[in-house]
């Protein structure tokens, strides 16, 4: 007689999966977790206070970061890159996190990996404030090549629909703020493999030239969280727009949050591009303005505040201070780059 097993799909892996991650899970619960690990569904209670309440929701995936985890043999980062970047794409909108739920699919369960990227979500989801209240781990055999994984996610979050981040009042003379990114972020790395292990022909573990870190160490660095310096910053200025700097880099993101009737100037004398971007430029031959269309260059973030307010924008609150890298002018929602 046939057994489930013999076709590739371990239940028993998938029962060790389940009692690794149970109290990994729910030590990012609150109180308004209402649901146990395992559940079909998650509950989750509204919090009170919100008189108009707006719920914010997207859902993204790692992308081909993942083929540097899976070189370097490093699981518990992914799974903090899936949900910043989550986070940082509602809080485009004003949003503040609720709770997260994920999506890692394989050929074959190894319960010690699994919960390794689920510790990375954990550790995000505590950091932000957002509960973890459910996810899928699915195996598939013959579907994914051994030892590689797929991880997606999708995080639900609220704000009063008074304080709903849409960019409609951004106007010529407003000043753009950049917070720095922590490298790659989650984007440009089919690209960024190509010219490093292809053309550059560089190890997992070789020195990236320029950056006096390995390959791994610059690749895998954690895609930034934004909420906390984006909370501090409405204490001082109002903010008007937000464009998290994801794929498509400067050039396609920014313009999705103006209104009709204007564009933006920026300065790329303004700030110092990390190395690791002027490594892939150089070695690979890139042009500068794909550059900017491919690579955040160092901009994980950008917000747009009045001009009255421009000084009062913090400049030493945080390690990763903002700065101004342009100003809105008149045109037709595009972004022009000088002194690139």
């Amino acid at each position: 007689m046939s057994k489930y097993s013999e076709s590739g799909v371990d239940i028993d892996a998938a029962n060790e999966v389940k009692k690794r991650i149970g109290k990994i899970v729910s030590n990012t619960w609150g109180e308004e977790v209402l649901s146990e690990v395992g559940n079909f569904g998650g509950l989750f209670a509204l919090p009170g206070g919100i008189k108009d309440p707006v719920l914010v929701s997207s859902t993204d995936g790692v992308g081909t970061k993942l083929k540097v985890a899976f070189m370097a043999h490093r699981h518990d980062t992914v799974g903090q890159d899936l949900v910043n970047h989550c986070v940082n794409d509602i809080l485009v909108q004003g949003a503040r996190p609720l709770f997260f739920l994920d999506y890692l699919a394989t050929g074959k369960l190894k319960p010690e990996t699994v919960e390794q990227v689920i510790k990375g979500l954990a550790k995000a989801c505590a950091e932000n404030s957002c509960a973890l209240i459910g996810g899928e781990t699915a195996e598939m055999p013959g579907f994914y090549a051994e030892g590689e994984y797929d991880l997606a996610g999708t995080i639900v979050g609220i704000v009063e629909r008074n304080e709903v981040v849409d960019g409609s009042t951004i106007e010529a003379d407003d000043v753009l703020w950049a917070f720095p990114s922590s490298g790659l972020h989650t984007n440009g790395y089919s690209l960024a493999r190509k010219i490093i292990f292809e053309k550059n022909e560089l190890g997992i573990y070789d020195e990236l030239p320029g950056t006096g870190r390995s390959v791994a160490d610059e690749l895998l660095e954690v895609h930034r969280s934004y909420l906390k310096e984006v909370a501090s910053l409405g204490n001082y200025a109002q903010i008007k727009g937000i464009a998290h700097i994801t794929g498509g880099g400067l050039l396609e993101n920014i313009p999705r949050i103006l209104p009709e009737g204007v564009s933006v100037e920026i300065d790329a004398s303004s700030w110092q591009v990390p190395a690791v971007f002027e490594f892939l430029r150089s070695s690979g031959g890139v042009e500068k303005l794909e550059m900017y269309r491919v690579f955040n260059m160092g901009v994980g973030l950008v917000v747009i505040v009045p001009p009255d307010d421009e000084g009062n924008v913090p400049k030493g609150e945080y390690r990763w201070r903002p700065f101004p890298i342009g100003r809105v002018v008149e045109g037709q929602r595009e972004v022009k780059i000088i002194n690139v």
